[in-house]
């Protein structure tokens, strides 16, 4: 099977010199850093770092074809998967808490990642797919410069926890495909015990509409593989603590009801987990369940049951 041939990336339809101009945008961002909505204010430019704990230069945990994602992002060939260290979110439950919450991995030169993804694409992947990359985007953009110059002709995947500004989703404008948030939580408090964000699901449904804006509903081609939109993540809670139904009734409501949303069913306790008695344990069946019909009562038909 091979890719559709008449597919082009968007960003392969900006002007030339534009994504460095962006990048350059996106630098001075760091000087007094609000490139994530926690907008910690420092200048990363000389190496200080913020929440994130990442200075001037991005850190990747691991990269590869990663063939547990969605099926139409991993297709037959993998998606080009780019972990990035350190996140933006402190979730007490994070299951890559290795990745998100420890300086593992190594600094790279913005030419360094730039060759990553010709590699990935190289090995015949589908995308790439830049996980946790709220923190990173200035070298994302200016990496991607180099990349198109060097032949990178694959959608770019925005792999996110959700919690990102609104000045940084405009500046990807026309540059990502494919955006993949999650949506956490309806509740505040939640938020806040739970990721160390109280405002968490407003700024996330501000970033999520901007998404939308951006690249519509996720298209998918007749090889099954996502080409361009919006892919919605939930992972469900015990105790429906991440508030499930209020989620997908924003969603249906407020986003469009032809989104495509994962609902997932991969929580177990992982890192601090065991300090929190209410996710102390994984969901059960009816849970999961209780929040598949939470999507369909609303209206969602776009649901994607392959947990991770």
């Amino acid at each position: 099977m091979e890719i559709d041939s008449t597919f082009s990336p968007v960003y392969n339809n900006l002007p030339i010199g534009e994504l460095e101009r962006r990048a350059k945008i996106a630098y001075e961002h760091m000087i007094e850093c609000d490139l994530c909505a926690r907008q910690c204010g420092v200048n990363r430019m000389t190496g200080a770092s913020g929440v994130c704990r990442i200075g001037i230069q991005a850190k990747i945990s691991s990269f590869g074809a990663h063939f547990g994602e969605e099926k139409p992002l991993s297709g037959w060939r993998g998606s080009g998967t780019i972990f990035f260290t350190r996140c933006n979110l402190r979730c007490q439950y994070c299951q890559n808490f290795s990745i998100s919450q420890t300086d593992s991995g190594c600094e790279v030169e913005t030419d360094e990642l730039a060759s990553i993804m010709i590699n990935l694409q190289n090995q015949g992947c589908h995308n790439i797919n830049l996980v946790s990359p709220s923190h990173v985007v200035p070298q994302i953009l200016r990496a991607l410069a180099i990349a198109v110059q060097l032949g990178l002709h694959i959608p770019l995947v925005y792999n996110t926890g959700g919690y990102d500004a609104l000045s940084t989703l405009k500046m990807l404008d026309g540059v990502i495909d494919i955006y993949m948030p999650d949506m956490k939580y309806s509740n505040c408090g939640v938020a806040y015990r739970l990721s160390r964000v109280r405002d968490y699901p407003s700024i996330n449904r501000v970033a999520v509409l901007e998404m939308h804006r951006q690249v519509g509903d996720l298209r998918i081609d007749k090889q099954g593989l996502a080409q361009h939109g919006l892919l919605i993540r939930h992972l469900v809670l015990p105790r429906n603590l991440a508030g499930t139904k209020e989620v997908m009734k924003f969603i249906e409501r407020d986003i469009s009801r032809n989104t495509y949303v994962n609902i997932m069913a991969q929580y177990h306790p992982a890192y601090n987990s065991h300090h929190y008695p209410e996710i102390n344990r994984p969901i059960t069946d009816c849970e999961f369940q209780a929040a598949l019909e939470d999507a369909i009562q609303v209206g969602l038909t776009r649901l994607d049951r392959i947990t991770l």
